[in-house]
This record gives C-alpha cells, sequence and structure tokens, in this order.
C-alpha cells in the first residue's frame, strides 16, 4: 500500500490465495444496481470475463497524464505511487493478479506447487523470457531479488521488506537451477501467492552495484534511460522533468496474441506531467491526452458532449483507495532533544476524544455534493466496499453533527474561554494548527477546504496550504516531521496485510507516528497483533474476523479519520480497441492488448 496523490489504480497485484488456504474467498460482487452509478455489478464482471481479445495491429501511442514526477526508477526502493505505477511497465513478477477476476495468473512463472503444509513453493520460469538486453530471465535473478535487495539491511527505504517478513523472519529463497526457484516459510503466510507478483531485477545488471553499496541510488531520475533493462512490456525511453514520461515498446517481450503476434501492440506510452486535474480535463477535451479519470462535478458535461465527441464515458462505481486526515502524534524527539510535535498540540492530537469530535464535525455529504455533484460515497473504514471480502460494513460510523462535536470537546475541557470565536483547552491554550494538502488533486484539494471550514466552524483556528506532493511526502517520511494535521490518500487492495507497512506501529507508512521501536499505544499494540496473526491464519473466515476486528479499532481509535469516495468516472478515446471495462481493473488492465484501430 503506497501513498498516492490522486486514486488511481490499484497498485499492488492482488490475487486469491489457493493452495493450503481453506474456504477462499467467494466473490462477493453485489447483486443488486449501485445506487449512486446505476451499474449492475454482476453483469458488468460477467461481460468482462467472457471477454476476448481480437487480433489488433502494431504501431501508435497511448497519451497519459499524472500530476507527479517519479521520484526514481526503482521498484525497491519506492514509497509512492507515481513511482510505482511507472516502474511497472518495465518490471514484471512470477504472477500477476486477472484484471477481471482478482485470481491469480502465471506471468514469468508459468507452473507453480505447494507443499501440504503450505510451507514450500516451488516456482517453474516460463522458458524463453529476456531482459530487454537479451540476457535469459533466470532465477537466479529471483534469488538475487529477494536475498539481495528485498532483505538487504543496507537499502533503505525498502517497501517491499516488511511485506516479506512472516512474523519477523525471513522466507527462505533458493535457485534449484536456471529454471526453478524454491521459497520456503518460517509460518504458514496466507497472502503469499498475492505478493509474488514483486518485480523481479536483473542480478547481472545490479549485483555489483549492490556489493558497491550503491543501489540506494541507483536507477534515480537521471538514470540514461537505455541502461534501464527489464522484462515487462515496455521500457523507459524518455524522462523531461516536469514535463513527460515516455515509454517505448519491448521488442523482447515473451507474450504474444493468439495469432502469435508479439506484443504489446502499442509503439509508446506517453504521460503528460499536468499542473492539475483542471488541465488535465482541458487537454482530454482538446485530444491531447486520451485518458481521463474524471471528477464528478465534470460528468455531465463529459456525459452530455460522449455523442458528438470521439470518447466514451464508463463507470465503474466506488474507487478503491481512500482520502483521509490524520494527525502528528509522534512521541519522538529529535537528537537535540526537542520534540517533533509541540507537547501542547501532542496533547491534543493524541486525545481521541478530540480525534471523534473532528469525526463528527466532517460534513461528508456536503462533500459529495458539491466536490463530487453527488457522485460519491462516504467512507468509514481502511477498506471499501469494492475491496470485496474484507471489508467490514459494521465499524463505526460518526455521523455529521457539529452540536455533538462541540460537546465532546466541551467534555474535554474546551471552550471559548475569551470570546474571540477560537476555542482553548482547559489550560488556555488556542487551539490553532497547520492544515496541508498536497497541490495537483483538485478534489482533494476542495475536501480539504471543506474540512477546514468544518473545522473553523467547530472553533478551531486553521492555517491552510497546499503543498507540491513528493514534497509532502518527505515531510511524512522523514524528521523532524514538521507538521500538524494532513488530508492525503492511499492505494487500496483486497489484501489487508499488504497494508502491513501503514498499520503496524513499526511501519515507515505508519503516518502518524512512524517507525515505532514499541507500540506507543494499546490499541497498536492491538493491531500489530491482529496483522502478526492474521497473515498467518489460512483459513479465510477466520482471518475475515481478525481484520474485521483492525477495521473496528481503526474507527474507534480514529488515527485516520476517512471522508469519501469518488465514483469511477473514466472516459477513453474511441480509437482504441480491445477495451474490457472491468470493476477491478478499470479500462487499462490489458494494456498489452489494447491496440489503435
Amino acid at each position: 500500500m503506497r501513498i498516492i496523490s490522486v486514486a488511481l489504480m490499484v497498485i499492488v497485484q492482488i490475487a486469491i490465495f489457493s493452495g493450503c488456504q481453506k474456504g477462499a474467498p467467494e466473490n462477493r460482487i453485489q447483486k443488486e444496481t449501485d445506487a449512486v452509478s446505476g451499474i449492475n455489478y454482476a453483469a458488468l464482471q460477467e461481460k468482462a470475463a467472457a471477454f476476448v481479445p481480437s487480433i489488433g495491429k502494431s504501431g501508435g501511442e497511448i497519451v497519459l497524464s499524472t500530476f507527479s514526477d517519479p521520484k526514481s526508477f526503482n521498484p525497491i526502493t519506492s514509497t509512492e505511487n507515481t513511482t510505482t505505477e511507472f516502474t511497472s511497465y518495465i518490471f514484471e513478477g512470477l504472477v500477476k493478479a486477472n484484471g477481471v477476476t482478482l485470481l491469480p495468473e502465471p506471468n514469468m512463472a508459468d507452473t507453480w506447487s505447494v507443499s501440504d503444509d503450505g510451507l514450500v513453493w516451488n516456482f517453474h520460469l516460463r522458458p524463453g523470457v529476456k531482459w530487454s538486453d537479451g540476457v535469459p530471465f533466470s532465477a537466479y535473478d529471483v534469488e538475487f531479488t529477494f536475498n539481495d535487495l528485498i532483505y538487504n539491511p543496507a537499502i533503505k527505504p525498502n517497501s517491499s521488506r516488511d511485506i516479506f517478513l512472516v512474523d519477523g523472519k525471513k522466507i527462505d529463497v533458493k535457485a534449484i537451477d536456471s529454471s526453478n526457484v524454491r521459497f520456503t516459510l518460517p509460518f504458514p503466510y496466507a497472502p503469499f501467492l498475492r505478493t509474488m507478483s514483486q518485480e523481479i531485477l536483473p542480478r547481472h545488471k545490479y549485483s555489483k552495484i549492490v556489493k558497491s553499496g550503491k543501489f540506494t541510488t541507483t536507477l534515480g531520475i537521471q538514470t540514461d534511460p537505455a541502461t534501464i533493462v527489464g522484462t515487462g512490456p515496455f521500457l523507459l525511453d524518455s524522462y523531461v522533468s516536469s514535463q513527460k514520461v515516455v515509454f517505448k515498446r519491448n521488442p523482447l517481450y515473451w507474450k504474444t496474441d493468439s495469432a502469435g503476434n508479439k506484443l504489446p501492440y502499442l509503439d509508446r506510452v506517453v504521460y503528460t506531467i499536468v499542473a492539475d486535474q483542471n488541465a488535465e480535463l482541458l487537454q482530454f477535451k482538446r485530444g491531447e491526452v486520451d485518458y481521463l479519470m474524471a471528477k464528478g462535478e465534470d460528468f455531465p458535461g463529459l456525459k452530455k458532449d460522449e455523442q458528438t465527441s470521439t470518447y466514451t464515458v464508463y463507470r465503474l462505481g466506488p474507487a478503491t483507495g481512500s482520502n483521509f486526515l490524520f494527525f502528528n502524534m509522534n512521541t519522538g524527539r529529535d537528537q537535540s532533544g526537542k520534540p517533533y510535535v509541540d507537547n501542547v498540540k501532542l496533547s491534543w492530537f493524541t486525545n481521541t476524544n478530540f480525534r471523534k469530535a473532528i469525526a463528527h464535525a466532517l460534513d461528508k455529504q456536503n462533500m459529495i455534493r458539491i466536490v463530487m455533484n453527488g457522485l460519491g460515497y462516504p467512507q468509514w473504514s481502511p477498506m471499501t466496499p469494492s475491496e470485496g471480502f474484507f471489508y467490514n460494513d459494521k465499524t463505526t460510523q460518526y455521523s455529521y453533527d457539529m452540536q455533538k462535536a462541540k460537546e465532546i470537546l466541551a467534555n474535554e475541557g474546551f471552550s471559548d474561554k475569551n470570546g474571540d470565536g477560537i476555542i482553548d483547552d482547559k489550560d488556555g491554550n488556542t487551539v490553532e494548527f497547520s492544515f496541508v494538502t498536497n497541490s495537483g488533486n483538485n478534489v482533494r484539494g476542495k475536501i480539504a477546504e471543506i474540512i477546514r471550514k468544518d473545522l473553523e466552524a467547530l472553533g478551531m483556528k486553521i492555517h491552510y496550504q497546499q503543498l507540491e506532493f513528493n514534497s509532502l511526502v518527505q515531510k511524512i517520511d522523514n524528521p523532524p516531521y514538521e507538521w500538524d494535521a494532513i488530508l492525503m490518500g492511499l492505494t487500496g487492495g483486497v489484501e489487508p496485510h499488504f497494508g502491513k507497512n501503514v498499520w503496524h506501529s513499526s511501519g515507515g507508512l505508519h503516518m502518524w507516528f512512524p517507525r515505532q521501536q514499541n507500540p506507543a499505544t494499546d490499541w497498536e499494540r492491538k493491531i500489530d497483533s491482529l496483522f502478526d496473526t492474521g497473515v498467518k491464519e489460512v483459513d479465510t473466515e477466520k482471518r475475515k474476523i481478525i481484520y474485521d476486528q483492525w477495521q473496528q479499532i481503526v474507527s474507534d481509535q480514529l488515527p485516520m479519520i476517512y471522508t469519501v469516495l469518488p465514483e469511477r468516472i473514466l472516459c477513453i478515446s474511441n480509437k482504441f480497441g480491445n477495451l474490457n471495462p472491468s470493476l477491478n481493473g478499470g479500462l487499462l488492465h490489458n494494456l498489452e492488448y489494447i491496440y489503435i484501430k
């Protein structure tokens, strides 16, 4: 799970665990028509599952858009969505998730087997796969990626390490020969097969760099694109800061269509870096961008013009991912002994009732009406309805009730003691703090404006600003952690354990207080225990109970105060063939088959 600048797509590959797992999750797609979108989910998915791609023709490009520059092209050290999205074109894993069903599919491994106890997994690699420089892909690349990169303590940050530590222990990864690799787990590990979408890097290219201690600075944004070697459908062609990122077709990509023609069909994937969603919409309408994730407020105009324009609008129900407000609860100190967070503010932010009052003060229906033109959904949980089986629909919900919010604060000693319209705490300190979100995402910016007004109506003095996305991530990730409150988002997925880096107290993305040596609170200790237990429980129904408890704790303690989810409204040029809209994969999950008609 990674920080995102806009709810774009589920980057973490997801699939349903097989082998030793008991009672695999049923496909709990809603049968009824969605009240907001009017879409019958089951009918849409049945059509998507029955889709057979036609034989396309090679050539042409698709132009997409993004709001942020990549921080690197390194899939091991990346922690944010933009970089991860880009590296997914270049590097691949042993398995992948089907964009319609979410079931695991062979990818660079063509078969696998698992022992009766679920601890030993053997993967046979697909014959003929080559790196883009012509060197054969082998099991030694897999062994290298895990043992020398993921499990290398000198490589920081490392977004994959938490996922591949089972109760703190490493998975033993051994190349049996060039075509077979064995994974031996220390304990049962429920989401193991899902994790095998982990991108593999070439040993012959990076082993010497790792030994020199320079891997964390390799694959940076200044790297010569010609030197980046992958097995994916596309390769990095060029990058111009604040302008564009261009990927070119990998001529050695292993996949072919049913007629034996090499894929992908497209020659190039071009990302234009745009200032914000308004600029993105304008470029889409002018035909300069081929694909748009539309805002609810833009839907009426786009739908009205659809019949006379060269694009189609698709409605795909609630988005995955999240937008949430969180406070800096870091009790740590810098090297001089100065607290990262002022003690007065820390006493507010760590007060659960302070956070509950704010939860009641946020007008989610107003956000949906004003920001999303009514095309949205309130969110109450770390998981969303569209993420399926593990979603807990019985978590605590905080209705919009400003009077109740004020009563909660009054009971904690907060009141306007001098009549200036701003509340003070019980010691007379004015409740005043900074509130930040990222620039470029107009939807999130408008949600933040509503939150600011709601907090001011509650009697708080708010200093609101927007920061460039990567700059904001740096504030969250690194000392001296100079921030008070932030509105941010995360990608989503059906596997809760992939959020361990966020929810475990030791996690690097435990944003309100990252990398704790010991859990700061009893409820964080309980969440740690639930994640440590849930990952080893192979009975799916028992896992459901475990992760229901996690979501309930989050809704009771509110380390993140969730806001609203948009409806997924996707628009794409009519010039493309083999589009297969899916609730889970959107429109681009089968990009290698998409072609210019």
